[in-house]
């Protein structure tokens, strides 16, 4: 892998629909097109960008999967017998956040995003640093690799610091240190596209400011290597949020019992089940079937989108909302969240599709943000192809 300076800023939720009439970083990164991402949320998309491999090969794709034999809380269940709101509520919920993070080893990012009653049929997939060697499990990431071949390079995440810090810190060291390659991961936009997409001159004055500060990044990195290569992506986009769908109460009308008949997880665009007898089954296939607002996603489909687990441990059956739809309330999205913009919609929504902007021409066609991992791993100079502003 050629020596020469790397600079790649991975930007949250930046999708294409917000950048393809704007002048964003334009003139320095002139190579520009959209990038499918995966069905999902980031907890899929991003490994997939440090593996280059769809989910059903990395093992990541949402962050709960059912496991009753492995699962992390499986001692919970010796409280089944006290009333639900004793733990289900803003406080047992942050005990039992500190526990998974500080005592059960399940990572930073850990949340109690299902009711702790049921956490004892479910495991964490993101249990590590993903931005960091061995932090995809399953499958060597880039920074794996990084290691292995002994180059220096640098990461910064929301791990450490904001936006801001990230970029300061990368400009000090791109000009100071010997590391050969800088990785950026700005989580920022996504929470304010979240709570403005709709609003054209908010979103202008974000990325003017990205733009200008992006800009510094890169000035320094040509200074000190005139053929570095430079990138800007992100893990998928946000679509504008239109309406929403009371899932958790169409289901609750059929009378079902949890765990007993079925499991279900609630996110902000899908919903999946785990079902233990077939009248459950039954019952929840018609009422998902039955709906406007999104449909339940064939086999066919997920197999397209490199989502074909063999263990089911992800979902039995996927419901998806179509796109500016989103489910009313879960354990994801709480009572009075309503945001203006949601992703983990289909692939094929226009707004959920990344972005891939560089100073140069990639080697290999960019169709899917699996195409970013081998972008950033086809370096060596001879072998590209400039691309002039």
């Amino acid at each position: 892998m050629s020596q020469r300076l790397q600079v790649i800023a991975l930007i949250d939720a930046l999708g294409w629909e917000y950048v393809r009439e704007r002048k964003f970083l334009d003139d320095v990164l002139p190579y520009r097109t959209r990038l499918q991402t995966v069905l999902g949320f980031s907890s899929g998309a991003i490994p997939t960008m440090l593996t280059g491999l769809m989910p059903e090969r990395h093992g990541h794709w949402n962050l709960f999967y059912y496991d009753p034999q492995g699962a992390p809380f499986w001692w919970l269940k010796a409280f089944n017998w006290l009333p639900k709101p004793v733990l289900d509520n803003r406080y047992g919920r942050k005990i039992i956040k500190e526990l998974g993070r500080r005592v059960l080893g399940l990572g930073p990012t850990f949340e109690c995003c299902v009711s702790p009653d049921l956490l004892p049929y479910f495991n964490f997939s993101e249990r590590h640093d993903i931005y960091a060697p061995k932090g995809i499990e399953d499958t060597p990431s880039l920074f794996d690799e990084l290691e292995s071949e002994g180059r220096g390079y640098r990461v910064y995440t929301y791990h450490q610091c904001s936006d801001a810090e990230i970029l300061r810190r990368a400009t000090r060291d791109i000009a100071e240190s010997d590391a050969t390659l800088f990785f950026l991961y700005l989580c920022e936009v996504d929470g304010f596209l979240h709570m403005h997409c709709k609003e054209q001159d908010a979103i202008d004055k974000k990325l003017q400011w990205y733009d200008e500060q992006l800009r510094e990044v890169f000035r320094i990195a040509y200074g000190r290597d005139p053929d570095a290569s430079l990138m800007v992506c992100s893990d998928h986009g946000m679509t504008p949020v239109a309406q929403h769908a009371d899932l958790v109460g169409e289901v609750a009308k059929l009378g079902l019992r949890m765990p007993q008949d079925y499991l279900a997880v609630y996110d902000s665009t899908m919903a999946r089940f785990w079902f233990f007898n077939q009248a459950a089954r039954h019952s929840v296939t018609e009422v998902m079937g039955s709906l406007d607002c999104g449909r339940v996603l064939s086999q066919q489909e997920m197999d397209r989108f490199g989502l074909h687990f063999t263990d089911d441990r992800y979902g039995q059956l996927i419901f998806l909302l179509n796109p500016g739809w989103m489910v009313a309330e879960s354990d994801f999205n709480g009572r009075g969240w309503f945001p203006e913009g949601m992703h983990g919609y289909h692939p094929e929504d226009s707004y959920s599709d990344a972005i891939f902007l560089s100073n140069e021409k990639p080697q290999q066609p960019m169709r899917t943000i699996a195409d970013v991992y081998y972008a950033i791993r086809s370096t060596a100079p001879e072998a590209k192809e400039k691309v002039a502003p």
